[in-house]
């Protein structure tokens, strides 16, 4: 192990789990495209929220961390207008970001997502007829209701299919759920690849815990909330979306193991430094299809076998140049050996981040995003010409470094900047999609944010 690594790792884990299954798959629920806000800086605790408090309790003005607050009592609002009672709660859970680390986590390996400030923000209140009735501020549908026998896996039921497929799991799991009116409102961008569909399971998934006193750990939630995702909607993601969501804390990158699910918290402060991480939505997905992704998957599971371990994340980076040519002699394609030289060195590359991290060199970090996008462009081939004009564009006008994020073809991508030149390197990068003919993108900066929590 490296000392990277070793320095990684983290003992008593609150939550087993096998090896974490796909990669950051492309989002269906639908969701509003207004940027979110910061999370509160602490949970308040309480019974049901009164529906004078919200209409009529002054509210100071904003400060930094009271974002989510004020969006919570305006969420309690539209809860008791739409179904005629207060809530019990509202809860919080943000989007993410990863810095760096894709397509590892189906293959046992290292990601380094941060939370975002953009929530999903959930108005819940119990119920005791096994009915779950479900809303989104976000979506031109009413309420959907799913009696005791409706929770059936892959029905076909939309953006509700994500909160439903929590409390699937978590009742499939032995955990009493009676029953729940939820009214959902989210700010993270859809289609972005940056987790809205997580962000919705695992407020539902903290709602529920805390209403029905379960007692479950956030890591626990997390791994509930992916199987809500792999079981009930039949997207195969892997846990990092989850587990970033319920289990990061501000100012910090979240490490993770996504064999062991073993994770540090890893100081991230860019202010500190100078600095501001850009996310460029480019506001396209091209199709990624079933077929894409499987081939990169079945590529990686081929070399694994070939190179006779249980999955990439067992190769040594120091040992990649002898796996590759054992994997030539072997008889494996180009295209096997390009899917393993990406992963075993992305791996790497989640090493280097947080020892750079560690050390208080975060400038460095840079070049090792841009190293990581021309991995994910030329031998996992999952870029697309909107991404790598993002790079090309931001590197060219002073940026640190630069990557795409998420699953690819289409997307997000970050970049790492002065805050000096946050500014300027934004306007290249848009001069750049005019000149291209592009649809111009969202550019936003991404604040190292508080994972899931309750706010009212």
């Amino acid at each position: 192990m490296s000392e990277a690594r070793q320095g990684a790792a983290v003992t008593g884990t609150e939550a087993g789990g096998t090896a974490a299954e796909g990669t950051d798959a492309e989002r269906t629920a639908e969701g509003t495209e207004a940027e979110g806000t910061a999370s509160a800086d602490s949970a308040v605790s309480g019974t049901a929220v009164s529906g004078a408090e919200v209409a009529g309790a002054e509210v100071a003005d904003p400060g930094p961390g009271s974002g989510d607050a004020i969006a919570a009592r305006r969420v309690a609002e539209e809860f008791r207008e739409l179904y005629g009672a207060d809530p019990d709660g509202v809860w919080a859970a943000p989007g993410r970001v990863n810095l760096i680390g894709e397509y590892t986590d189906f293959n046992d390996g290292f990601v380094l997502p941060l939370a975002l400030p953009h929530t999903a923000l959930a108005a819940v209140a119990r119920r005791a007829d096994g009915v779950l009735r479900l809303h989104s501020a976000d979506v031109s549908q009413g309420v959907v209701e799913l009696g005791p026998d409706g929770l059936v896996p892959g029905s076909g039921t939309g953006w509700a299919a994500y909160p439903a497929g929590v409390v699937h799991v978590l009742r499939g799991a032995g955990h009493e759920i009676p029953g729940a009116d939820i009214h959902l409102s989210s700010t993270v961008p859809t289609g972005a690849g940056l987790s809205s569909s997580a962000a919705l399971e695992v407020v539902t998934a903290l709602a529920l815990n805390d209403l029905y006193g379960l007692g479950l750990p956030h890591a626990e939630l997390a791994v509930l909330a992916q199987r809500a995702e792999n079981e009930f909607v039949g997207v195969p993601c892997g846990i990092m979306d989850q587990m970033a969501s319920a289990c990061a804390t501000a100012g910090h990158a979240l490490y993770l193991d996504t064999r062991d699910l073993g994770r540090r918290q890893v100081p991230f402060d860019l202010a500190g430094h100078g600095l501001r991480l850009l996310v460029v939505d480019t506001r396209v997905k091209h199709a990624l299809g079933d077929g894409a992704y499987a081939e990169r998957r079945a590529g990686c599971e081929a070399g694994a076998r070939a190179l006779g371990v249980r999955a990439l994340r067992d190769v040594p980076y120091g040992e990649l140049p002898a796996a590759l040519d054992r994997l030539a002699e072997a008889g494996e394609s180009d295209d096997v050996r390009a899917f393993v030289r990406h992963v075993v060195s992305d791996d790497h590359r989640v090493e280097q981040v947080i020892a750079l991290l560690d050390a208080g060199d975060v400038r460095a970090v840079g070049p090792v995003l841009t190293e990581g996008h021309a991995s994910l462009r030329d031998d996992l081939r999952v870029s697309c010409p909107e991404l790598d004009l993002v790079v090309s564009a931001a590197t060219a006008a002073g940026a640190l470094g630069a990557r795409m994020t998420g699953g690819g073809f289409g997307g997000s991508a970050i970049v790492l900047v002065e805050e000096t030149e946050a500014a300027a390197v934004t306007k290249s990068v848009e001069e750049a999609f005019a000149a291209a003919g592009y649809t111009a993108p969202r550019v936003f900066p991404a604040t190292a944010s508080r994972g899931a929590h309750r706010v009212l």
